[in-house]
């Protein structure tokens, strides 16, 4: 069975809750399976970080690659979905922190 993508971008208004809360606010981007579960997650810091996680590489010191739903139910996602090609975008720019 093929699986058909989708993309998403959501900001995050407030830092993390841990040493590296001086990163500040974050916008996330997914691209998900149909269940809206990540395949890939890229962190874009306000300070200039950056974090992308894939089934290569699911988690790190930083953080890790979501395995749940990402909206809840009843919450209206197609606000938030971007095109593929603004993910690789992102995607290509890599992780820096």
């Amino acid at each position: 069975m093929r699986v058909t993508y989708r993309y998403f971008r959501r900001s995050w208004d407030e830092s993390r809750d841990d040493e590296f809360a001086a990163w500040g606010p974050a916008t996330y981007y997914f691209e998900t399976d149909d269940a809206l579960v990540p395949s890939r997650q890229i962190e874009a810091y306000d300070g200039g970080q950056r974090l992308c996680y894939d089934d290569q590489h699911p988690e790190d010191e930083y953080g890790f690659l979501s395995g749940w739903r990402i909206f809840p139910e009843g919450e209206d996602e197609g606000s938030f979905e971007i095109t593929a090609l603004e993910f690789e975008a992102e995607w290509s720019k890599g992780s820096q922190h």
